[in-house]
């Protein structure tokens, strides 16, 4: 199981928590965010909240004219036996009026915060998604983006909103209370005072534990992260045959308990600790409260307020301590959402390296391809991938690298394709460096196969269309491309043909067998008809040694005056490349023709023996 994270230092706890002011600095983009999200519904969001800010006090003042009216209409029946009912009556009718208007107000923001939640949700996913377009490789091979990641898409997709809706609902309660103090103010202006301290404790424990909480939470991205991997090896189908092949499902299913194990204990103890302080807290406030009562119960004994005014002193400081402690709460609250925004701008924020190429044509067209003694370390590792690459490759010559696995073949072809910059040396196209294309010019030249290609959960047709997004939806490049790929006779024989859903997450879907995904994916190369670089990374590796052959000797006739890099294990397939290098621990180690290495009888040779006995 991955080891729990352990509490940051003090210096590290001190700069997550941050000071409680300086922390609110994401509240204004918040609202930024929500007010460019919907500015109808943030309107409309922003009356309610103010009528029912001030309906409360209304109420309670209407209903302090009531009780008096009452007092009155019954002292008058009792000394002349008669009354007058309407006093009463519109007292009672205007305060039906009030509460059914507060009723509809608190009706509306329900409704408002529905549909923002919707159309908020939806945009910072988007944000979040549209980040992920803009990052490097480098970023998705890291462990640590990961986990910001992660703690970006779990929570705070969420928080924006939570944060509006917080920020409206302090700004109903502080009108609720400036209404509550102004009528408590004819009382006294300590009982305004006291009511402003009565709800002080609790809003100290809940900003203490919601920092707690944020802390919890950062600490143990990689538990939550690995859970989640957990689930999806447990409940896809890539992976359902070696679960159920090699028995790891009740392994894996034991270790997802114990992770969740762990993180409950972290947040028993939090939730235990902070529900006792804020219940030891809460009850100074209610002392507090029924302190206020007894002070309110004795004017009136003594004639100093009447008996409406002491109903609605006591209501005012019930429901305006009620307002003080959810004023408190909601500042609790905004502080602990804006510790979760900043997971969200942190990751929205990640650095990327601007692309500052232009280029639209090289300085030496036709040149082809050159490595200059490139060298290259991948990021986190001590050892260089690849050291002092010498190479070129002229237009209409092919390619073939040999190697062991992880000599750096595929890390040729990642700084090739401009995934990744080399740390030193340069690589040229068209006697231009990599870096000074534009890179939408140079990704339109370049059509690569990775060995572990991606298989889209979407209809054939588009997975033949991916390899080239301006024509994704044009079937007649569909066919060309699957043609070219030799995967038209196999397509045509599918219940749909090019509008048959692959993969099994959705309904009708057909999952193909390795060869014919490979052959769909030749056909994604295939779309790329103004690529004048193909590259060929052991996309084949499941077909047999005589599929594998007819397919590289198709594609290296359709290459025409292309440059084609092929990789492979299969030398029968190599030896038909114009030029074939060797590559040993990150090292151009042999160079030459077919013919040249076998005549040089080096490493070549010896591996081309070995597997030409293994034919025979």
């Amino acid at each position: 199981m991955t080891p729990q994270a352990s509490p940051s230092s003090p210096a590290e706890s001190a700069e997550l928590t941050r000071s409680f002011l300086g922390v609110f600095r994401y509240s204004g983009r918040a609202l930024q965010l929500v007010w460019s999200t919907s500015q109808a519904l943030t309107i409309t969001l922003a009356l309610l909240t103010l009528i029912a800010g001030l309906l409360p006090a209304g109420v309670a003042y209407v209903g302090a004219h009531i009780v008096d009216a009452v007092v009155g209409a019954s002292r008058l029946w009792a000394s002349s036996g008669s009354v007058a009912w309407w006093p009463v009556v519109r007292w009672v009718l205007l305060e039906g009026l009030l509460v059914a208007l507060l009723a509809g107000a608190q009706r509306g923001l329900s409704v408002c915060q529905s549909l923002l939640r919707a159309q908020l949700g939806q945009r910072v996913n988007v944000m979040i998604l549209e980040k992920a377009l803009t990052l490097e490789l480098a970023h998705f091979e890291d462990s640590e983006f990961y986990d910001k990641l992660t703690r970006a898409r779990r929570e705070a997709s969420t928080r924006p909103l939570s944060l509006v809706t917080r920020t409206f609902g302090l700004g109903q309660n502080a009108i609720s209370l400036i209404s509550y103090g102004t009528l408590l103010f004819h009382f006294s202006p300590w009982a305004v005072l006291v009511l402003l301290l009565a709800g002080l404790p609790s809003f100290i424990s809940e900003t203490k534990f919601s920092g707690d909480a944020f802390r919890l939470f950062r600490w143990r991205s990689p538990e939550t992260r690995m859970q989640l991997y957990l689930e999806t090896v447990l409940a896809r189908e890539d992976h359902a045959k070696e679960v159920k092949l090699y028995g790891l499902g009740p392994l894996l299913l034991d270790r997802y308990r114990e992770i969740f194990n762990t993180l409950y204990r972290d947040d028993r103890d939090l939730t235990i600790r902070r529900d006792s302080w804020g219940f030891g807290l809460g009850l100074l406030g209610t002392l507090t409260l029924y302190a206020a009562y007894v002070w309110i119960a004795m004017s009136t004994v003594v004639a100093h307020i009447t008996l409406g005014q002491m109903t609605m002193y006591l209501m005012l400081f019930r429901q305006g301590q009620s307002a003080v402690s959810a004023m408190l709460s909601a500042i609790g609250g905004m502080y602990e959402d804006n510790l979760y925004l900043s997971t969200l701008y942190e990751y929205l924020e990640t650095p990327v390296p601007p692309s500052v190429g232009t280029a639209q044509v090289g300085a030496i067209p036709r040149d082809g391809i050159r490595f200059e003694q490139v060298s290259f370390t991948y990021p986190g590792a001590t050892e260089p991938a690849l050291h002092d690459i010498n190479l070129h490759i002229r237009p209409g010559e092919s390619l073939a690298l040999v190697g062991q696995n992880g000599s750096g073949k595929t890390t040729l072809i990642k700084l090739l394709t401009r995934l990744y910059s080399p740390d030193s040396g340069r690589v040229l196209l068209d006697g231009t460096d990599l870096h000074d294309w534009d890179e939408s010019i140079l990704l339109q030249r370049v059509g690569v196969i990775f060995q572990d290609f991606a298989r889209y959960q979407m209809r054939v047709g588009e997975n033949v269309g991916a390899g080239d997004v301006t024509e994704f939806e044009n079937v007649e490049r569909w066919r060309e491309a699957s043609d070219k790929g030799m995967a038209s006779e196999f397509i045509d024989t599918l219940p749909a043909g090019f509008n048959t859903q692959l993969g099994k997450w959705f309904r009708d879907g057909r999952e193909l067998s390795g060869g014919q995904w490979q052959k769909i994916a030749l056909a994604r190369a295939f779309m790329r008809s103004r690529a004048d670089i193909l590259v060929l990374d052991e996309p084949t590796a499941a077909m047999d040694a005589e599929a594998e052959a007819t397919i590289f000797e198709h594609f290296r006739e359709l290459a025409g005056g292309r440059i084609a890099i092929l990789i492979s294990h299969r030398f029968s397939t190599v030896r038909m490349a114009d030029q074939i290098i060797v590559i040993q621990d990150g090292r151009i180690k042999e160079h030459g023709s077919h013919e040249q290495l076998m005549a040089l009888a080096g490493h070549y040779a010896h591996l081309f023996s070995l597997q030409a006995q293994g034919y025979r």
